[in-house]
């Protein structure tokens, strides 16, 4: 008996989870089709260079599929069980809430495991090898109106390498050929003193070997007591293979935390530690966000169950409304709490997991009073 409720309850909530993951990726893909969709037209991407672009797009969004998808599932599966009264029937053969949906569990459980699996290896590459499809198409397209000098620009971009000391500033930037204008670099000691500054009216960042190159500019060294300047050199072209601060890098922190991929964002931190660098905080919030990211999976599990056991039995919508209504509240707590973070008012690591944890008591009062 216990066996054929776990396989019962299972196929049922699979149906049910199928039919879920189709429609709501159906709406995100909509939503950016409605978006984007005419702008990658005009660019001249064709149609399979469009079907390619949103294969690559889709592993970016399961991630936001799979919670929600797992809550409406469970909602409308076990509400259809509720509403034929087989939850009663189980309960009446000795079966606990808890161990009629165990199924359910392990099922959150297992989907939490993939959306981990997905934020460490498919979502970094769904996210960075979408936005370079994007981008190529935009190179192309101003590639194709003739001026080469204004692809790509980001304008006034600067950079702290905390870690290997150096301060970058670019008055120019050019995203598609890796040129810079209006250069000045500093490298400073570990007191902040600076040892070295590099100003050249041209660099460049060769993305095969690593290494930066400048052209019409000057060297200039510092005493670090001082501070006054004790070699001065002009040159025409230098090649610097110690100077290998990547220009992706540089440009992340010019995009919004939520626009990159776990990876870029831990090589943020990696070299621009947000202690040193408030600027960083936001990219750290979200590096935790994405870390605790699986845990939604069971809490959608948790939302479900109350509401589809302890709902009405004529309409499951009622519960899907009310547990919408939850998951809603969670994340209004979830961005309040990111704005926290961001502003130093919350460690990084509590404003990730302060929403869970201000809905427990809530979870709990309900599995009280539903089941």
């Amino acid at each position: 008996m216990p066996a054929l409720v776990d396989r019962y309850v299972f196929f049922e909530w699979l149906r049910a989870f199928i039919l879920s993951v189709g429609a709501i990726l159906g709406i995100l893909l909509l939503e950016d089709i409605f978006n984007n969709l005419k702008d990658l037209l005009d660019y001249g991407a064709g149609l399979p260079e469009v079907t390619r672009y949103y294969l690559v797009l889709i592993p970016s969004l399961v991630t936001t599929v799979l919670p929600l998808a797992l809550m409406v599932s469970i909602l409308f599966s076990l509400g259809n069980l509720h509403r034929n009264n087989e939850i009663v029937a189980m309960r009446a053969n000795g079966l606990s809430v808890m161990r009629i949906t165990r199924t359910l569990w392990l099922m959150g459980i297992v989907l939490a495991a993939t959306v981990f699996h997905l934020n460490a290896k498919w979502t970094p590459w769904s996210i960075e090898q979408s936005r370079q499809i994007w981008e190529n198409y935009r190179f192309a397209d101003q590639l194709a109106q003739g001026d080469n000098d204004e692809i790509g620009l980001i304008y006034n971009l600067a950079f702290h390498n905390h870690a290997d000391g150096r301060i970058w500033f670019l008055n120019r930037f050019s995203e598609f050929d890796y040129r810079a204008f209006g250069v000045t670099v500093s490298q400073v000691n570990e007191s902040g003193r600076e040892q070295l500054r590099i100003i050249a009216n041209e660099g460049h960042f060769d993305e095969y070997t690593g290494n930066w190159s400048f052209r019409q500019g000057r060297e200039i060294e510092f005493d670090t007591e001082t501070g006054e300047p004790i070699r001065s050199q002009v040159f025409e072209r230098e090649v610097y293979p110690d100077l290998h601060d990547d220009p992706h890098l540089m440009r992340f922190l010019e995009r919004r935390p939520r626009d990159l991929s776990f990876n870029e964002i831990s090589r943020i931190l990696e070299l621009a530690p947000p202690a040193e660098n408030p600027r960083v905080l936001p990219y750290e919030v979200r590096y935790f966000a994405i870390l605790t990211s699986p845990l939604t999976s069971l809490f959608a599990v948790a939302i479900a169950i109350p509401f589809a056991v302890g709902g009405v039995r004529v309409n499951p919508m009622v519960g899907v409304s009310k547990s919408i209504g939850l998951f809603a509240l969670y994340y209004v707590i979830y961005n309040v709490c990111t704005l926290l973070g961001e502003k130093a008012i919350l460690s990084p690591p509590l404003a990730a997991i302060l929403p869970l944890l201000f809905v427990i008591p809530v979870l709990v009062w309900l599995y009280r009073t539903s089941i």
